[in-house]
């Protein structure tokens, strides 16, 4: 219906720190947490085409800071050969990098898709229950994805209802 209008940088940078995060996961022996992080690649590198005709191409400086977060990120997993750190500084970036959709959710509802965010907190519901053992590296992204959506959700939700815009 062309009412959703994607930020294409903003899910460019989700893309590239969930493509990190899941090759942390996956180094980090957590294939289904792995498996939860490539979905969400997957799905932020559709956005990210869809956006290409649909959505809106802004770059700002706090988008270019994400995306070189993300890449620091990187380069602290190889540096101290650890996946948790892999895992740790994208989720910080990702929560960093979800402010502005969130401030975007609260001034302009009708221009978010609550349900793809809906989605987005039922996969790491059904991926905890998976798990085999439970530690930061299993858990952090799937909580992280929970809270995340969900608070979109909510706020978008709440705000279309607040200002009688229907769902």
């Amino acid at each position: 219906k062309k009412k959703t209008k994607p930020n294409i940088v903003s899910w460019l940078t989700w893309t590239i720190l969930t493509a990190i995060a899941t090759a942390a996961t996956f180094a980090a022996h957590e294939p289904r947490t792995a498996l939860l992080v490539l979905a969400s690649t997957v799905c932020a590198t559709g956005v990210v085409l869809a956006g290409l005709r649909y959505g809106i191409a802004k770059f700002s400086l706090f988008d270019g800071l994400c995306q070189a977060g993300a890449f620091v990120g990187l380069a602290l997993w190889l540096l101290f050969n650890s996946p948790t750190i892999g895992i740790i500084v994208p989720v910080v970036i990702d929560f960093v990098a979800m402010l502005p959709t969130l401030r975007h959710a609260w001034l302009k509802p009708g221009e978010e898709t609550w349900q793809t965010f809906l989605i987005g907190t039922f996969a790491p519901v059904f991926t905890i229950f998976s798990l085999a053992s439970f530690n930061v590296n299993s858990l952090l992204y799937p909580l992280y994805l929970l809270f995340a959506n969900g608070a979109i959700v909510v706020v978008v939700v709440g705000r279309r209802k607040q200002l009688s815009l229907g769902l």
